[in-house]
């Protein structure tokens, strides 16, 4: 693993992800092993912005946490943008060969997202894992 690998989180402020922000964070205060991982957060609007945010840095950082929570609502904007946040992020990942860690949620109402809020610890786990792994 290359020496103090730099991780870069992309936070939709759009539906309240302050907490789930805060979640990740906790993973590499919190454990004396991550403290060798540096961390950086831009926050954007929106999901949608979350994709070309990190296409923007993606050879800047050695992985990324993407955090978002989508709401579904009475129109198919819901299954179109989440779709395309999902794919977007598939396929940086894949192409730059980087980790994407995919915190954004899509939930049905805010109880469901905030039941989830350990989405953020969960992938920057998983991001901090495949770094290792290299």
């Amino acid at each position: 693993m290359k020496k103090n690998p730099r991780i870069l989180i992309v936070r939709s402020k759009y539906n309240d992800t302050k907490d789930m922000e805060t979640m990740a964070h906790s993973v590499f205060e919190g454990n004396e092993e991550n403290q060798e991982f540096e961390y950086f957060t831009i926050v954007v609007d929106g999901a949608f912005e979350i994709p070309v945010t990190i296409a923007k840095n993606i050879n800047k950082f050695d992985g990324f946490i993407a955090i978002g929570i989508i709401i579904k609502g009475e129109t198919p904007n819901f299954s179109l943008i989440s779709q395309a946040i999902t794919n977007g992020l598939m396929e940086l990942s894949i192409s730059s060969k980087k980790p994407i860690g995919n915190a954004v949620l899509t939930c049905l109402t805010k109880k469901q997202a905030k039941e989830r809020m350990f989405k953020g610890e969960e992938a920057a786990k998983a991001v901090i894992n495949v770094l290792r792994q290299n």
